[in-house]
């Protein structure tokens, strides 16, 4: 791994990593990018990604391959202005189980060189997404933090993986970070509605802050890079206003030993679909049979430790419990 990343990112809050995937990596990633698009289930619903607050589809999506439409591809009706492949914002959120080219990149050796650089301890794959910004319908991602919405106590567990698969531009929407804005803390918070009368699903815990234009610098990067967000770094991507495309592969890990996953989240890990551990250096890995059981504690006298939080516990035991029979991980010690 490249020396230096760690004091970059601690410093700047993002770090820019070229040629992280070869040539025919990123072409295989762009393929079944193009793949999904072009290959939308009938059955699917138009799903507008401007309006996830309101959005069963969007809530349950989380061990999903899910799609979600620009706003402005939509007529009011529901049918479709532009050609369907150019219609989607993303696909979203389990690429990185569920299509394999997704997979093998987000688990790959480099990905977990990055990880223990920064000095991750048990990081595990929360969500993945596939981002289209097509011509013409691509729209302006407005600043934000993404610990508003995958929020991890202390914000420090949580890191974002960006990978162009086009080059990114100033005209098709590169990414504008603030640097040095991941030392603030987190502004708001994208939650769980408590009032479960409410038509909205998911609410902001506190109003939305602006943020000046000139405090942003662009980060054109070639296709193929990698860049590494904090959870904390205030980010945007301005609209597409170029002919070209620029389709993107990001993923988040959140380290599950050194953070506290929050309950009011929008995603939330079940047993069913637990988050997938890259490596750990407090469990231990063996090889285990589906005639095994794991004997170990209860989470509840797991929580008895006081030197993890106790929901990280509970989602290390769910998690532990969930990938037994999947990847040979069980939890080594509460």
């Amino acid at each position: 791994m490249r020396g230096g990343i760690k004091e970059q990112f601690d410093r700047d809050g993002y770090v820019v990593l070229e040629d992280f995937l070869t040539a025919a990596e990123t072409e295989a990633l762009r393929a079944a990018g193009d793949s999904l698009a072009r290959n939308v289930p009938q059955e699917e619903r138009k799903s507008v990604f401007a309006d996830q607050g309101r959005d069963e589809y969007f809530l349950n999506s989380g061990d999903k391959v899910a799609y979600f439409y620009e706003k402005g591809a939509l007529s009011e009706d529901g049918s479709l202005l532009v050609e369907p492949h150019l219609a989607l914002n993303k696909v979203g959120h389990a690429l990185h189980e569920k299509v394999a080219p997704f997979r093998d990149v987000t688990r790959s050796e480099r990905v977990k060189e990055v990880c223990r650089a920064l000095g991750m301890d048990t990081p595990a794959v929360a969500q993945s997404m596939y981002i289209y910004k097509n011509p013409g319908v691509g729209g302006e991602v407005t600043p934000h933090q993404d610990a508003s919405y995958l929020y991890m106590e202390p914000p420090e567990a949580l890191l974002g993986f960006w990978i162009p698969l086009d080059d990114a531009t100033l005209e098709n929407g590169c990414l504008w970070f603030i640097p040095g804005s991941h030392r603030g803390g987190v502004h708001t918070r994208f939650v769980r509605n408590p009032d479960k009368d409410s038509k909205d699903l998911l609410i902001y815990d506190r109003p939305q802050p602006t943020y000046q234009r000139n405090n942003f610098v662009p980060v054109p990067v070639p296709k193929g890079s990698l860049v590494l967000i904090h959870g904390l770094v205030v980010h945007q991507s301005d609209r597409n206003k170029s002919s070209t495309s620029r389709h993107a592969y990001t993923f988040h890990v959140v380290d599950l030993v050194r953070g506290c996953y929050a309950e009011d989240n929008w995603l939330q890990p079940n047993d069913d679909a637990p988050f997938s551990v890259l490596y750990s250096k407090s469990w231990v890995q063996q090889e285990v049979s589906k005639n095994v059981r794991v004997v170990s504690s209860s989470p509840s006298l797991c929580a008895q430790n006081r030197s993890f939080p106790p929901m990280t516990l509970r989602v290390l035991f769910d998690v532990a419990i969930g990938m037994e029979f999947r990847s040979g991980w069980v939890y080594k010690k509460c």
